[in-house]
């Protein structure tokens, strides 16, 4: 047994058999002897959580995946700052949850890449030229396409609450560019700007305007 406890924990999967305590010794899971499934004493050393200050909390013992405490917050924040940036962490799937609150409120989404985007003020509120690929051959062509806030503003149904401009890898705007996402709602007053500008250890958010420097950042 001990060989294959050992064995699985080199692989970082738990061995079959084995009773976790949720007590630590440097970082590392204590395991108990194994114990018949079902009884008492197994039900006991499972059913024992210890928070700690190792930012353990019960989220994490009650579907922390899927139940939120801050939703609320999240929801007046943006509709008071109209503009976020949103930090997730590194194994993604965090940020649907939050998107789908803003669903269920009546928002429709414009989903859009921060790389390729180009100038954010020309390609979201003008008429703005797109240059197909032409590979060296033939004479380069120019298009011109509308406005994407504007067109999808006309487009959403009469009960919709707004659209969420929606930005993923926008860690690679400057400074100038996310400073006109974040007037962006100023100018589009049903327009609500949510911009991925970075992974961080849980999921969290800050007011876009404190980001691009448009307000002092609080504390500093």
């Amino acid at each position: 047994m001990a060989t294959a406890a050992a064995v699985y924990l080199r692989h970082g999967a738990p061995a079959p058999g084995l009773v976790y305590h949720k007590g630590t010794i440097h970082g590392m899971p204590k395991i108990m002897r194994p114990e018949a499934r079902g009884s008492k004493a197994s039900k006991k050393r499972i059913g024992v959580v210890r928070c700690g200050s190792n930012g353990i909390g019960i989220g994490d013992f009650i579907g922390g995946d899927l139940v939120k405490f801050d939703l609320g917050r999240w929801l007046s924040d943006v509709e008071e700052h109209k503009a976020l940036a949103i930090y997730s962490p590194h194994e993604g799937g965090y940020e649907g949850r939050y998107l789908n609150r803003l669903r269920y409120q009546g928002y429709y989404f414009l989903d859009l890449s921060a790389r390729g985007l180009g100038d954010p003020e020309a390609t979201l509120t003008q008429i703005h030229p797109v240059c197909p690929a032409h590979l060296g051959k033939q004479p380069i062509a120019r298009w011109y396409f509308p406005p994407e806030v504007d067109y999808r503003l006309e487009a959403l149904p009469p009960d919709a609450k707004g659209l969420v401009v929606w930005i993923i890898e926008a860690k690679v705007l400057s400074k100038s560019e996310l400073q006109f996402l974040a007037l962006l709602p100023t100018l589009r007053p049903r327009v609500r700007v949510i911009a991925e500008c970075g992974n961080w250890r849980k999921f969290m958010w800050k007011p876009l305007k404190e980001i691009s420097g448009l307000t002092p950042i609080d504390g500093a």
